[in-house]
């Protein structure tokens, strides 16, 4: 069992408002057919699916903003996504987060955030993903907002997307990690240098090991944080393991790269959060990356080998 709680309740964000590429909306659907639940439930726990949280699609909405596409109905549903995840939380359950494209951590961070700050805990976040998703208004090369929500939460970006959850930083970079990074434009590049976020690219991957940066980061954590969220990006793995991703990029982590570190997740007491993003079932095959994902997500609360 991880952490305390043995209530794992699931949410899904079914977004793709943030993404140039349809069809992540189908995620949370994929993962369902994927029996996350059941996973989760022949390891013990108990599992509320408290189904979708309903979004307007494109078709239905104007792009106002080419630098910031979508920006209302993000904002508006990132506002709803946080206080379920705060409600969550502050009931002593597990929140697991089904996207939908990233911008949805604008809304589950928001969440986590307020509810440590209320709570007096400190927010760490490991993030997984071959994206940094540290871009803002003035440095994005497309205007999606799924590659802004680590900016957001750590307080740079819009207005409308700070004040999700409240109006104060709800990151602090010191207690950021990102896993697998292969693909970072050139604003994220100097804003992971100007605040020292712990970056680890697939460079580090291949010369250090998975297992010594898991050792690294979930040491750290430990030590400094009372609350551990991972948000996984699934297209921080290979396109070989993994291709039902919005954005591939070759040169990811491995199988047993991601179930290793996953599985040294599991471990840490503080481990109280968990968001899967960017599963495309469109650009799948037979829903393989969904079933990927949720072995995953079993291999994180405490499921082995042996």
């Amino acid at each position: 069992m991880i952490g305390k709680s043995t209530h794992i309740h699931i949410v899904g964000f079914p977004i793709d408002l943030g993404a140039d590429r349809r069809g992540v909306d189908m995620g949370p659907s994929a993962m369902r057919i994927a029996d996350v639940d059941r996973r989760l439930q022949a390891l013990g726990y108990s599992v509320t699916d408290e189904g979708d949280i309903p979004i307007r699609t494109i078709e239905v909405q104007e792009e106002a903003n080419s630098k910031l596409k979508y920006l209302p109905e993000v904002a508006e549903m990132s506002h709803v996504l946080a206080a379920r995840v705060e409600t969550i939380l502050d009931n002593g359950d597990f929140p697991l987060i089904l996207g939908g494209d990233h911008s949805m951590s604008i809304g589950s961070l928001a969440g986590i955030g307020a509810h440590c700050q209320k709570t007096g805990k400190t927010l760490g976040v490991i993030w997984v993903d071959a994206h940094a998703d540290m871009n803002t208004e003035q440095t994005t090369p497309s205007g999606n907002i799924h590659g802004m929500p680590l900016a957001v939460a750590m307080g740079y970006g819009h207005p409308d997307l700070l004040r999700v959850g409240g109006e104060f930083r709800k990151l602090d970079p010191r207690n950021l990690a990102i896993i697998g990074l292969r693909s970072i434009d050139p604003g994220e590049r100097e804003l992971i240098k100007e605040l020292g976020v712990a970056a680890y690219t697939m460079f580090d991957v291949d010369k250090l090991g998975m297992y010594e940066i898991a050792s690294r980061v979930l040491e750290d954590m430990s030590r400094s944080v009372d609350h551990l969220h991972i948000s996984f990006d699934v297209d921080g793995v290979d396109p070989s393991i993994a291709s039902g991703v919005g954005t591939p990029v070759p040169g990811g982590l491995s199988y047993r790269e991601t179930h290793l570190f996953f599985e040294m997740v599991s471990q840490i007491d503080a481990y109280a959060s968990l968001e899967i993003a960017e599963v495309n079932p469109i650009l799948d095959d037979r829903n393989k990356t969904a079933e990927f994902a949720a072995d995953v997500v079993a291999s994180s609360m405490g499921k082995r080998i042996l």
